[in-house]
């Protein structure tokens, strides 16, 4: 009795003293019931609790595992007399070491309390520090510099506009369902009243098909079966022709699952783009799935890094020049705009109007825009409802960047901003793809006008692009190698999003869709020249992908081979996916067409834009929800991937039938 009073005099004069640094009564008054009572003999549970909720150094400290996250839900279950366990987050540098170590304090502290106490170095057990220092063992310092402290609700509580957000994913949801069962309705009821029997039609000569009274003379006469099915089949959802019905109609599942399952291409479509847009899609997926855990949810990074680093094998693991997938998206963007424009011009008698190419952007933005707005307002709903663990704090800007600069998702420019500021940053590349479509219609005119000027604007925009590129990596001393890339702020910023670095694919993809719409004899003769081809499509591929491993390494300064490189490997490659495309299209495909010609491939590539937005918000729902750090292993990130792919492609297909697909049909 006597050595606990001496403890609460001597906790007495601790709380006095820090006091007068305004740390709040209550908070120092639950802090030291906290700590006294770990001193007892026999500390109550939520005591013990909160001291095993506390992170703790764990093994492979050399191979990068210095985060101590603790137990975020343990924590939080712990109740002591006047107050609950609050998890915090206390943010560390030591040398080179930049950590965090989850602390669990009452939830009477305020942040503001918690760095105080944490800058007296008051959360101790007997004379051991509860955030010890990392051992000299691992480096000659052992002091700690308090970054920050970031404290995690017990509760979220939405405010109004993410509310909004939640209220506009739900209304986008239920339109179609309420159109479905409209359908289903009208349906049901024409079968009802429509008779299958020529005869059963005379009975009631005064009524039409559809149980409502004749507006013609022939209220009189009969309806046969004949033409009770030409009107079914031209009307077959059984909706009057009124604008608001024909929206329903369009909003239909009846409607929308109608070619979304089908295996059957679209006439006149090239054979082996569904192959090449769904494998790309799943390289993109695959470096996605590897990328977001690595940034800082990994307990043996270095042992990753080496691993991914010294392997071409690992470059569809986000290793070496992993994201040339984008590249071939930006082709297919390309070459599809530019088809789809002159087809346009054919059919409406050979002329290029404006309001051919209002209409030509318009419907690319009705294309585009409904899901990239629902998946926007999805990941601002989510990140405020959701509680979520230690390791979502990289993503914790989303939510203020998005209330600040939805804006520019909107019109199509958020890879214009910094990174730091983008809503949703993985939506950049439908800004960027965006911005390149806009100049196909300028490029169209000027090869309908002149077809050497327009080689000379294309050769000068293709040089541009390639100095752009060249130069901005010489001077910026720029890495041309994931995963140099994820420690560079000023590739990201200043090159890997940005129009004048990656127009140069898209450009291709122009010039390859006017050739291949206009074309009139085949390019392809002879056997020799496939074969050549085929040959140098195959080692620039290889040379793109093994010179990336060559210059892993970031220049200290100017390097005219990492410049080269970098102004020249997105075209290159983009060439080669050029060459394997119009090989196909002529007869020179083999197996390569016949596996990208796969009818599999069209119903993915059918989800497959509702994928590219879909993936990374399961990837950071799973990351965000961890309480431990994730270990490397090729398993591991292999279960990873295919779990991530199964649940994309099951909410993939369910948002591309009930938002994408409503507005496409009605184009």
């Amino acid at each position: 009795m006597a050595v606990g009073l001496l403890l609460l005099l001597l906790s007495t004069g601790c709380i006095t003293a820090l006091m007068k640094q305004n740390v709040t009564e209550r908070c120092l008054m639950d802090t030291n019931s906290f700590l006294w009572e770990l001193e007892q003999n026999r500390p109550k549970e939520y005591a013990v609790a909160m001291f095993d909720a506390f992170g703790k150094m764990g093994s492979n400290v050399e191979g990068g595992n210095v985060n101590q996250p603790g137990l975020l839900q343990q924590c939080h279950s712990a109740h002591g007399p006047s107050f609950s366990g609050q998890y915090c987050q206390v943010f560390l540098r030591q040398e080179t070491f930049m950590y965090f170590v989850g602390i669990c304090v009452p939830d009477s502290c305020e942040e503001e309390d918690v760095q105080l106490l944490v800058l007296d170095d008051s959360f101790q057990f007997g004379k051991t520090p509860l955030i010890p220092p990392l051992p000299s063992i691992f480096m000659n310092q052992s002091s700690q510099e308090l970054s920050m402290i970031h404290c995690l609700p017990r509760s979220v509580y939405p405010d109004i506009p993410e509310v909004t957000c939640l209220f506009v994913c739900c209304a986008m949801v239920a339109l179609p369902l309420a159109a479905t069962l409209l359908t289903a309705l009208v349906r049901w009821q024409s079968n009802r009243v429509v008779s299958p029997k020529e005869e059963s039609s005379c009975l009631n000569t005064g009524l039409n098909a559809y149980g409502s009274m004749r507006t013609d003379d022939s209220s009189s006469s009969c309806t046969s079966g004949s033409e009770v099915n030409q009107h079914a089949r031209k009307n077959p959802l059984g909706f009057p022709g009124s604008i608001l019905q024909r929206c329903l109609q369009a909003f239909s599942l009846q409607t929308t699952t109608q070619r979304v399952l089908s295996t059957s291409g679209n006439e006149g479509s090239y054979s082996s783009l569904n192959g090449i847009r769904v494998l790309s899609l799943l390289w993109i997926m695959c470096g996605h799935s590897v990328q977001f855990p690595v940034i800082n949810n990994l307990d043996n990074y270095k042992n990753w890094r080496s691993t991914v680093e010294s392997s071409p094998l690992h470059v569809l693991a986000i290793s070496g020049p992993v994201f040339l997938a984008v590249d071939t998206f930006l082709l297919l963007g390309g070459l599809l705009s530019a088809r789809t424009l002159l087809r346009s011009i054919q059919q409406a008698e050979d002329t290029l109007s404006p309001s051919l190419v209002t209409n030509f952007l318009l419907k690319r933005i009705r294309r585009v825009q409904p899901l990239h707005l629902f998946i926007m307002c999805l990941a601002i709903g989510l990140i405020s409802v959701i509680q979520w663990g230690p390791f979502w704090f990289p993503f914790i800007n989303t939510l203020t960047d998005c209330k600040a600069y939805w804006w520019a998702n909107l019109l199509l420019i958020s890879n214009l901003l910094p990174v730091h500021e983008m809503c949703v940053p993985w939506t950049w590349y439908l800004s960027l793809d965006f911005q390149c479509y806009i100049t196909t219609p300028l490029l169209v005119y000027i090869y309908r006008l002149s077809k050497g000027v327009f080689t000379v604007v294309a050769g000068a925009l293709m040089l541009l692009t390639v100095l752009a590129g060249s130069v901005m990596t010489a001077v910026m001393h720029l890495p041309v190698f994931q995963p140099s890339t994820m420690t560079s702020e000023d590739y990201v910023m200043y090159y890997y999003v940005k129009p004048h670095t990656r127009y140069g694919p898209f450009l291709i993809g122009i010039l390859s869709g006017i050739y291949m719409t206009t074309r009139q004899d085949r390019l392809l003769m002879k056997k020799w020249q496939a074969a050549l081809g085929w040959s140098l499509c195959l080692t620039s591929m290889a040379l793109v992908v093994g010179l990336a491993y060559v210059l892993r390494e970031t220049p200290a300064g100017p390097s005219l081979q990492h410049a080269l490189y970098q102004g020249l490997h997105r075209h290159v490659w983009a060439l080669a996916v050029t060459w394997i495309i119009l090989a196909c299209e002529e007869g020179f495909g083999g197996f390569v067409k016949t596996l990208l010609s796969l009818r599999l491939w069209t119903p993915l590539a059918n989800i497959s834009y509702a994928c590219y937005l879909t993936h990374p918000v399961f990837i950071i729902l799973f990351i965000g929800l961890q309480e431990t750090p994730i270990h490397y292993t090729n398993i591991n990130f292999m279960y990873m991937f295919l779990g991530h792919l199964v649940l994309t492609l099951v909410v993939s297909f369910l948002l591309t039938i009930l938002v994408e697909r409503p507005y496409i049909v009605q184009n």
